[in-house]
């Protein structure tokens, strides 16, 4: 049974594998070109398209697991090892490369729409913030459950959408040293979710290994 603050954890956790503090420097660089009211269109549609994403894994991501016959165990190694990296690439305050290589980088600054791709997805809800939505949705399969994890998508959209919409002040507040501290104290927050994911799916698949 799911208490409230299980749902406070989710948020966190969500918000800080999306970390819309971090990817403010690229939503600033890529949308350098647009006049302010395209700058609150890109960070509408960057929002929205990510709460879409993670609504959608959290709706089907169970019958996708299925349908390629992986174990909610398997994929909570295989998601808590994925999200131990985001962390890791946090702590050196820089992008992970399951969210965006040099190459995708380089190819979205020559894209005259950037909202969907490359914002949305994969900076916003990349790997691990996917994997995350179908971790949780799987530990308590009810209406309700889905229901509320649903409504804390909706509400990291919310976040991210007004985190992206004062970028500018917020980017000029904090500056890039600033934005790097957060990033850093973020991913210590991550690795910690990353190692309890981990240590959940060991626990079922490898059961004498815990009990030793």
């Amino acid at each position: 049974m799911f208490v409230w603050t299980e749902y406070i954890k989710i948020f966190t956790a969500l918000l800080v594998i999306v970390n819309p503090i971090g990817v403010l420097p690229i939503f600033v660089s890529l949308t350098g070109h647009q006049s302010a009211k395209e700058r609150r269109r890109t960070a509408l549609v960057s929002s929205v398209t990510m709460g879409v994403v993670l609504m959608a894994a959290c709706l089907l991501g169970d019958s996708l697991l299925r349908f390629f016959g992986i174990s909610v165990a398997s994929f909570r190694v295989g998601g808590g090892i994925l999200i131990l990296l985001i962390a890791v690439a946090m702590f050196h305050a820089q992008p992970s490369a399951s969210k965006q290589t040099p190459e995708e980088a380089a190819e979205a600054g020559e894209k005259a729409d950037v909202a969907v791709v490359p914002l949305a997805v994969p900076l916003l809800s990349g790997p691990g913030a996917i994997s995350t939505v179908i971790i949780y949705a799987h530990q308590l399969p009810d209406w309700k459950h889905a229901g509320l994890l649903l409504a804390v998508c909706l509400l990291v959209a919310l976040t991210v959408w007004l985190t992206l919409r004062l970028a500018i002040p917020i980017g000029n507040a904090l500056g890039r040293t600033g934005i790097n501290i957060v990033t850093r104290l973020m991913g210590l927050i991550l690795a910690a979710i990353a190692v309890e994911v981990l240590v959940g799916g060991v626990t079922v698949l490898l059961p004498g290994l815990v009990q030793r």
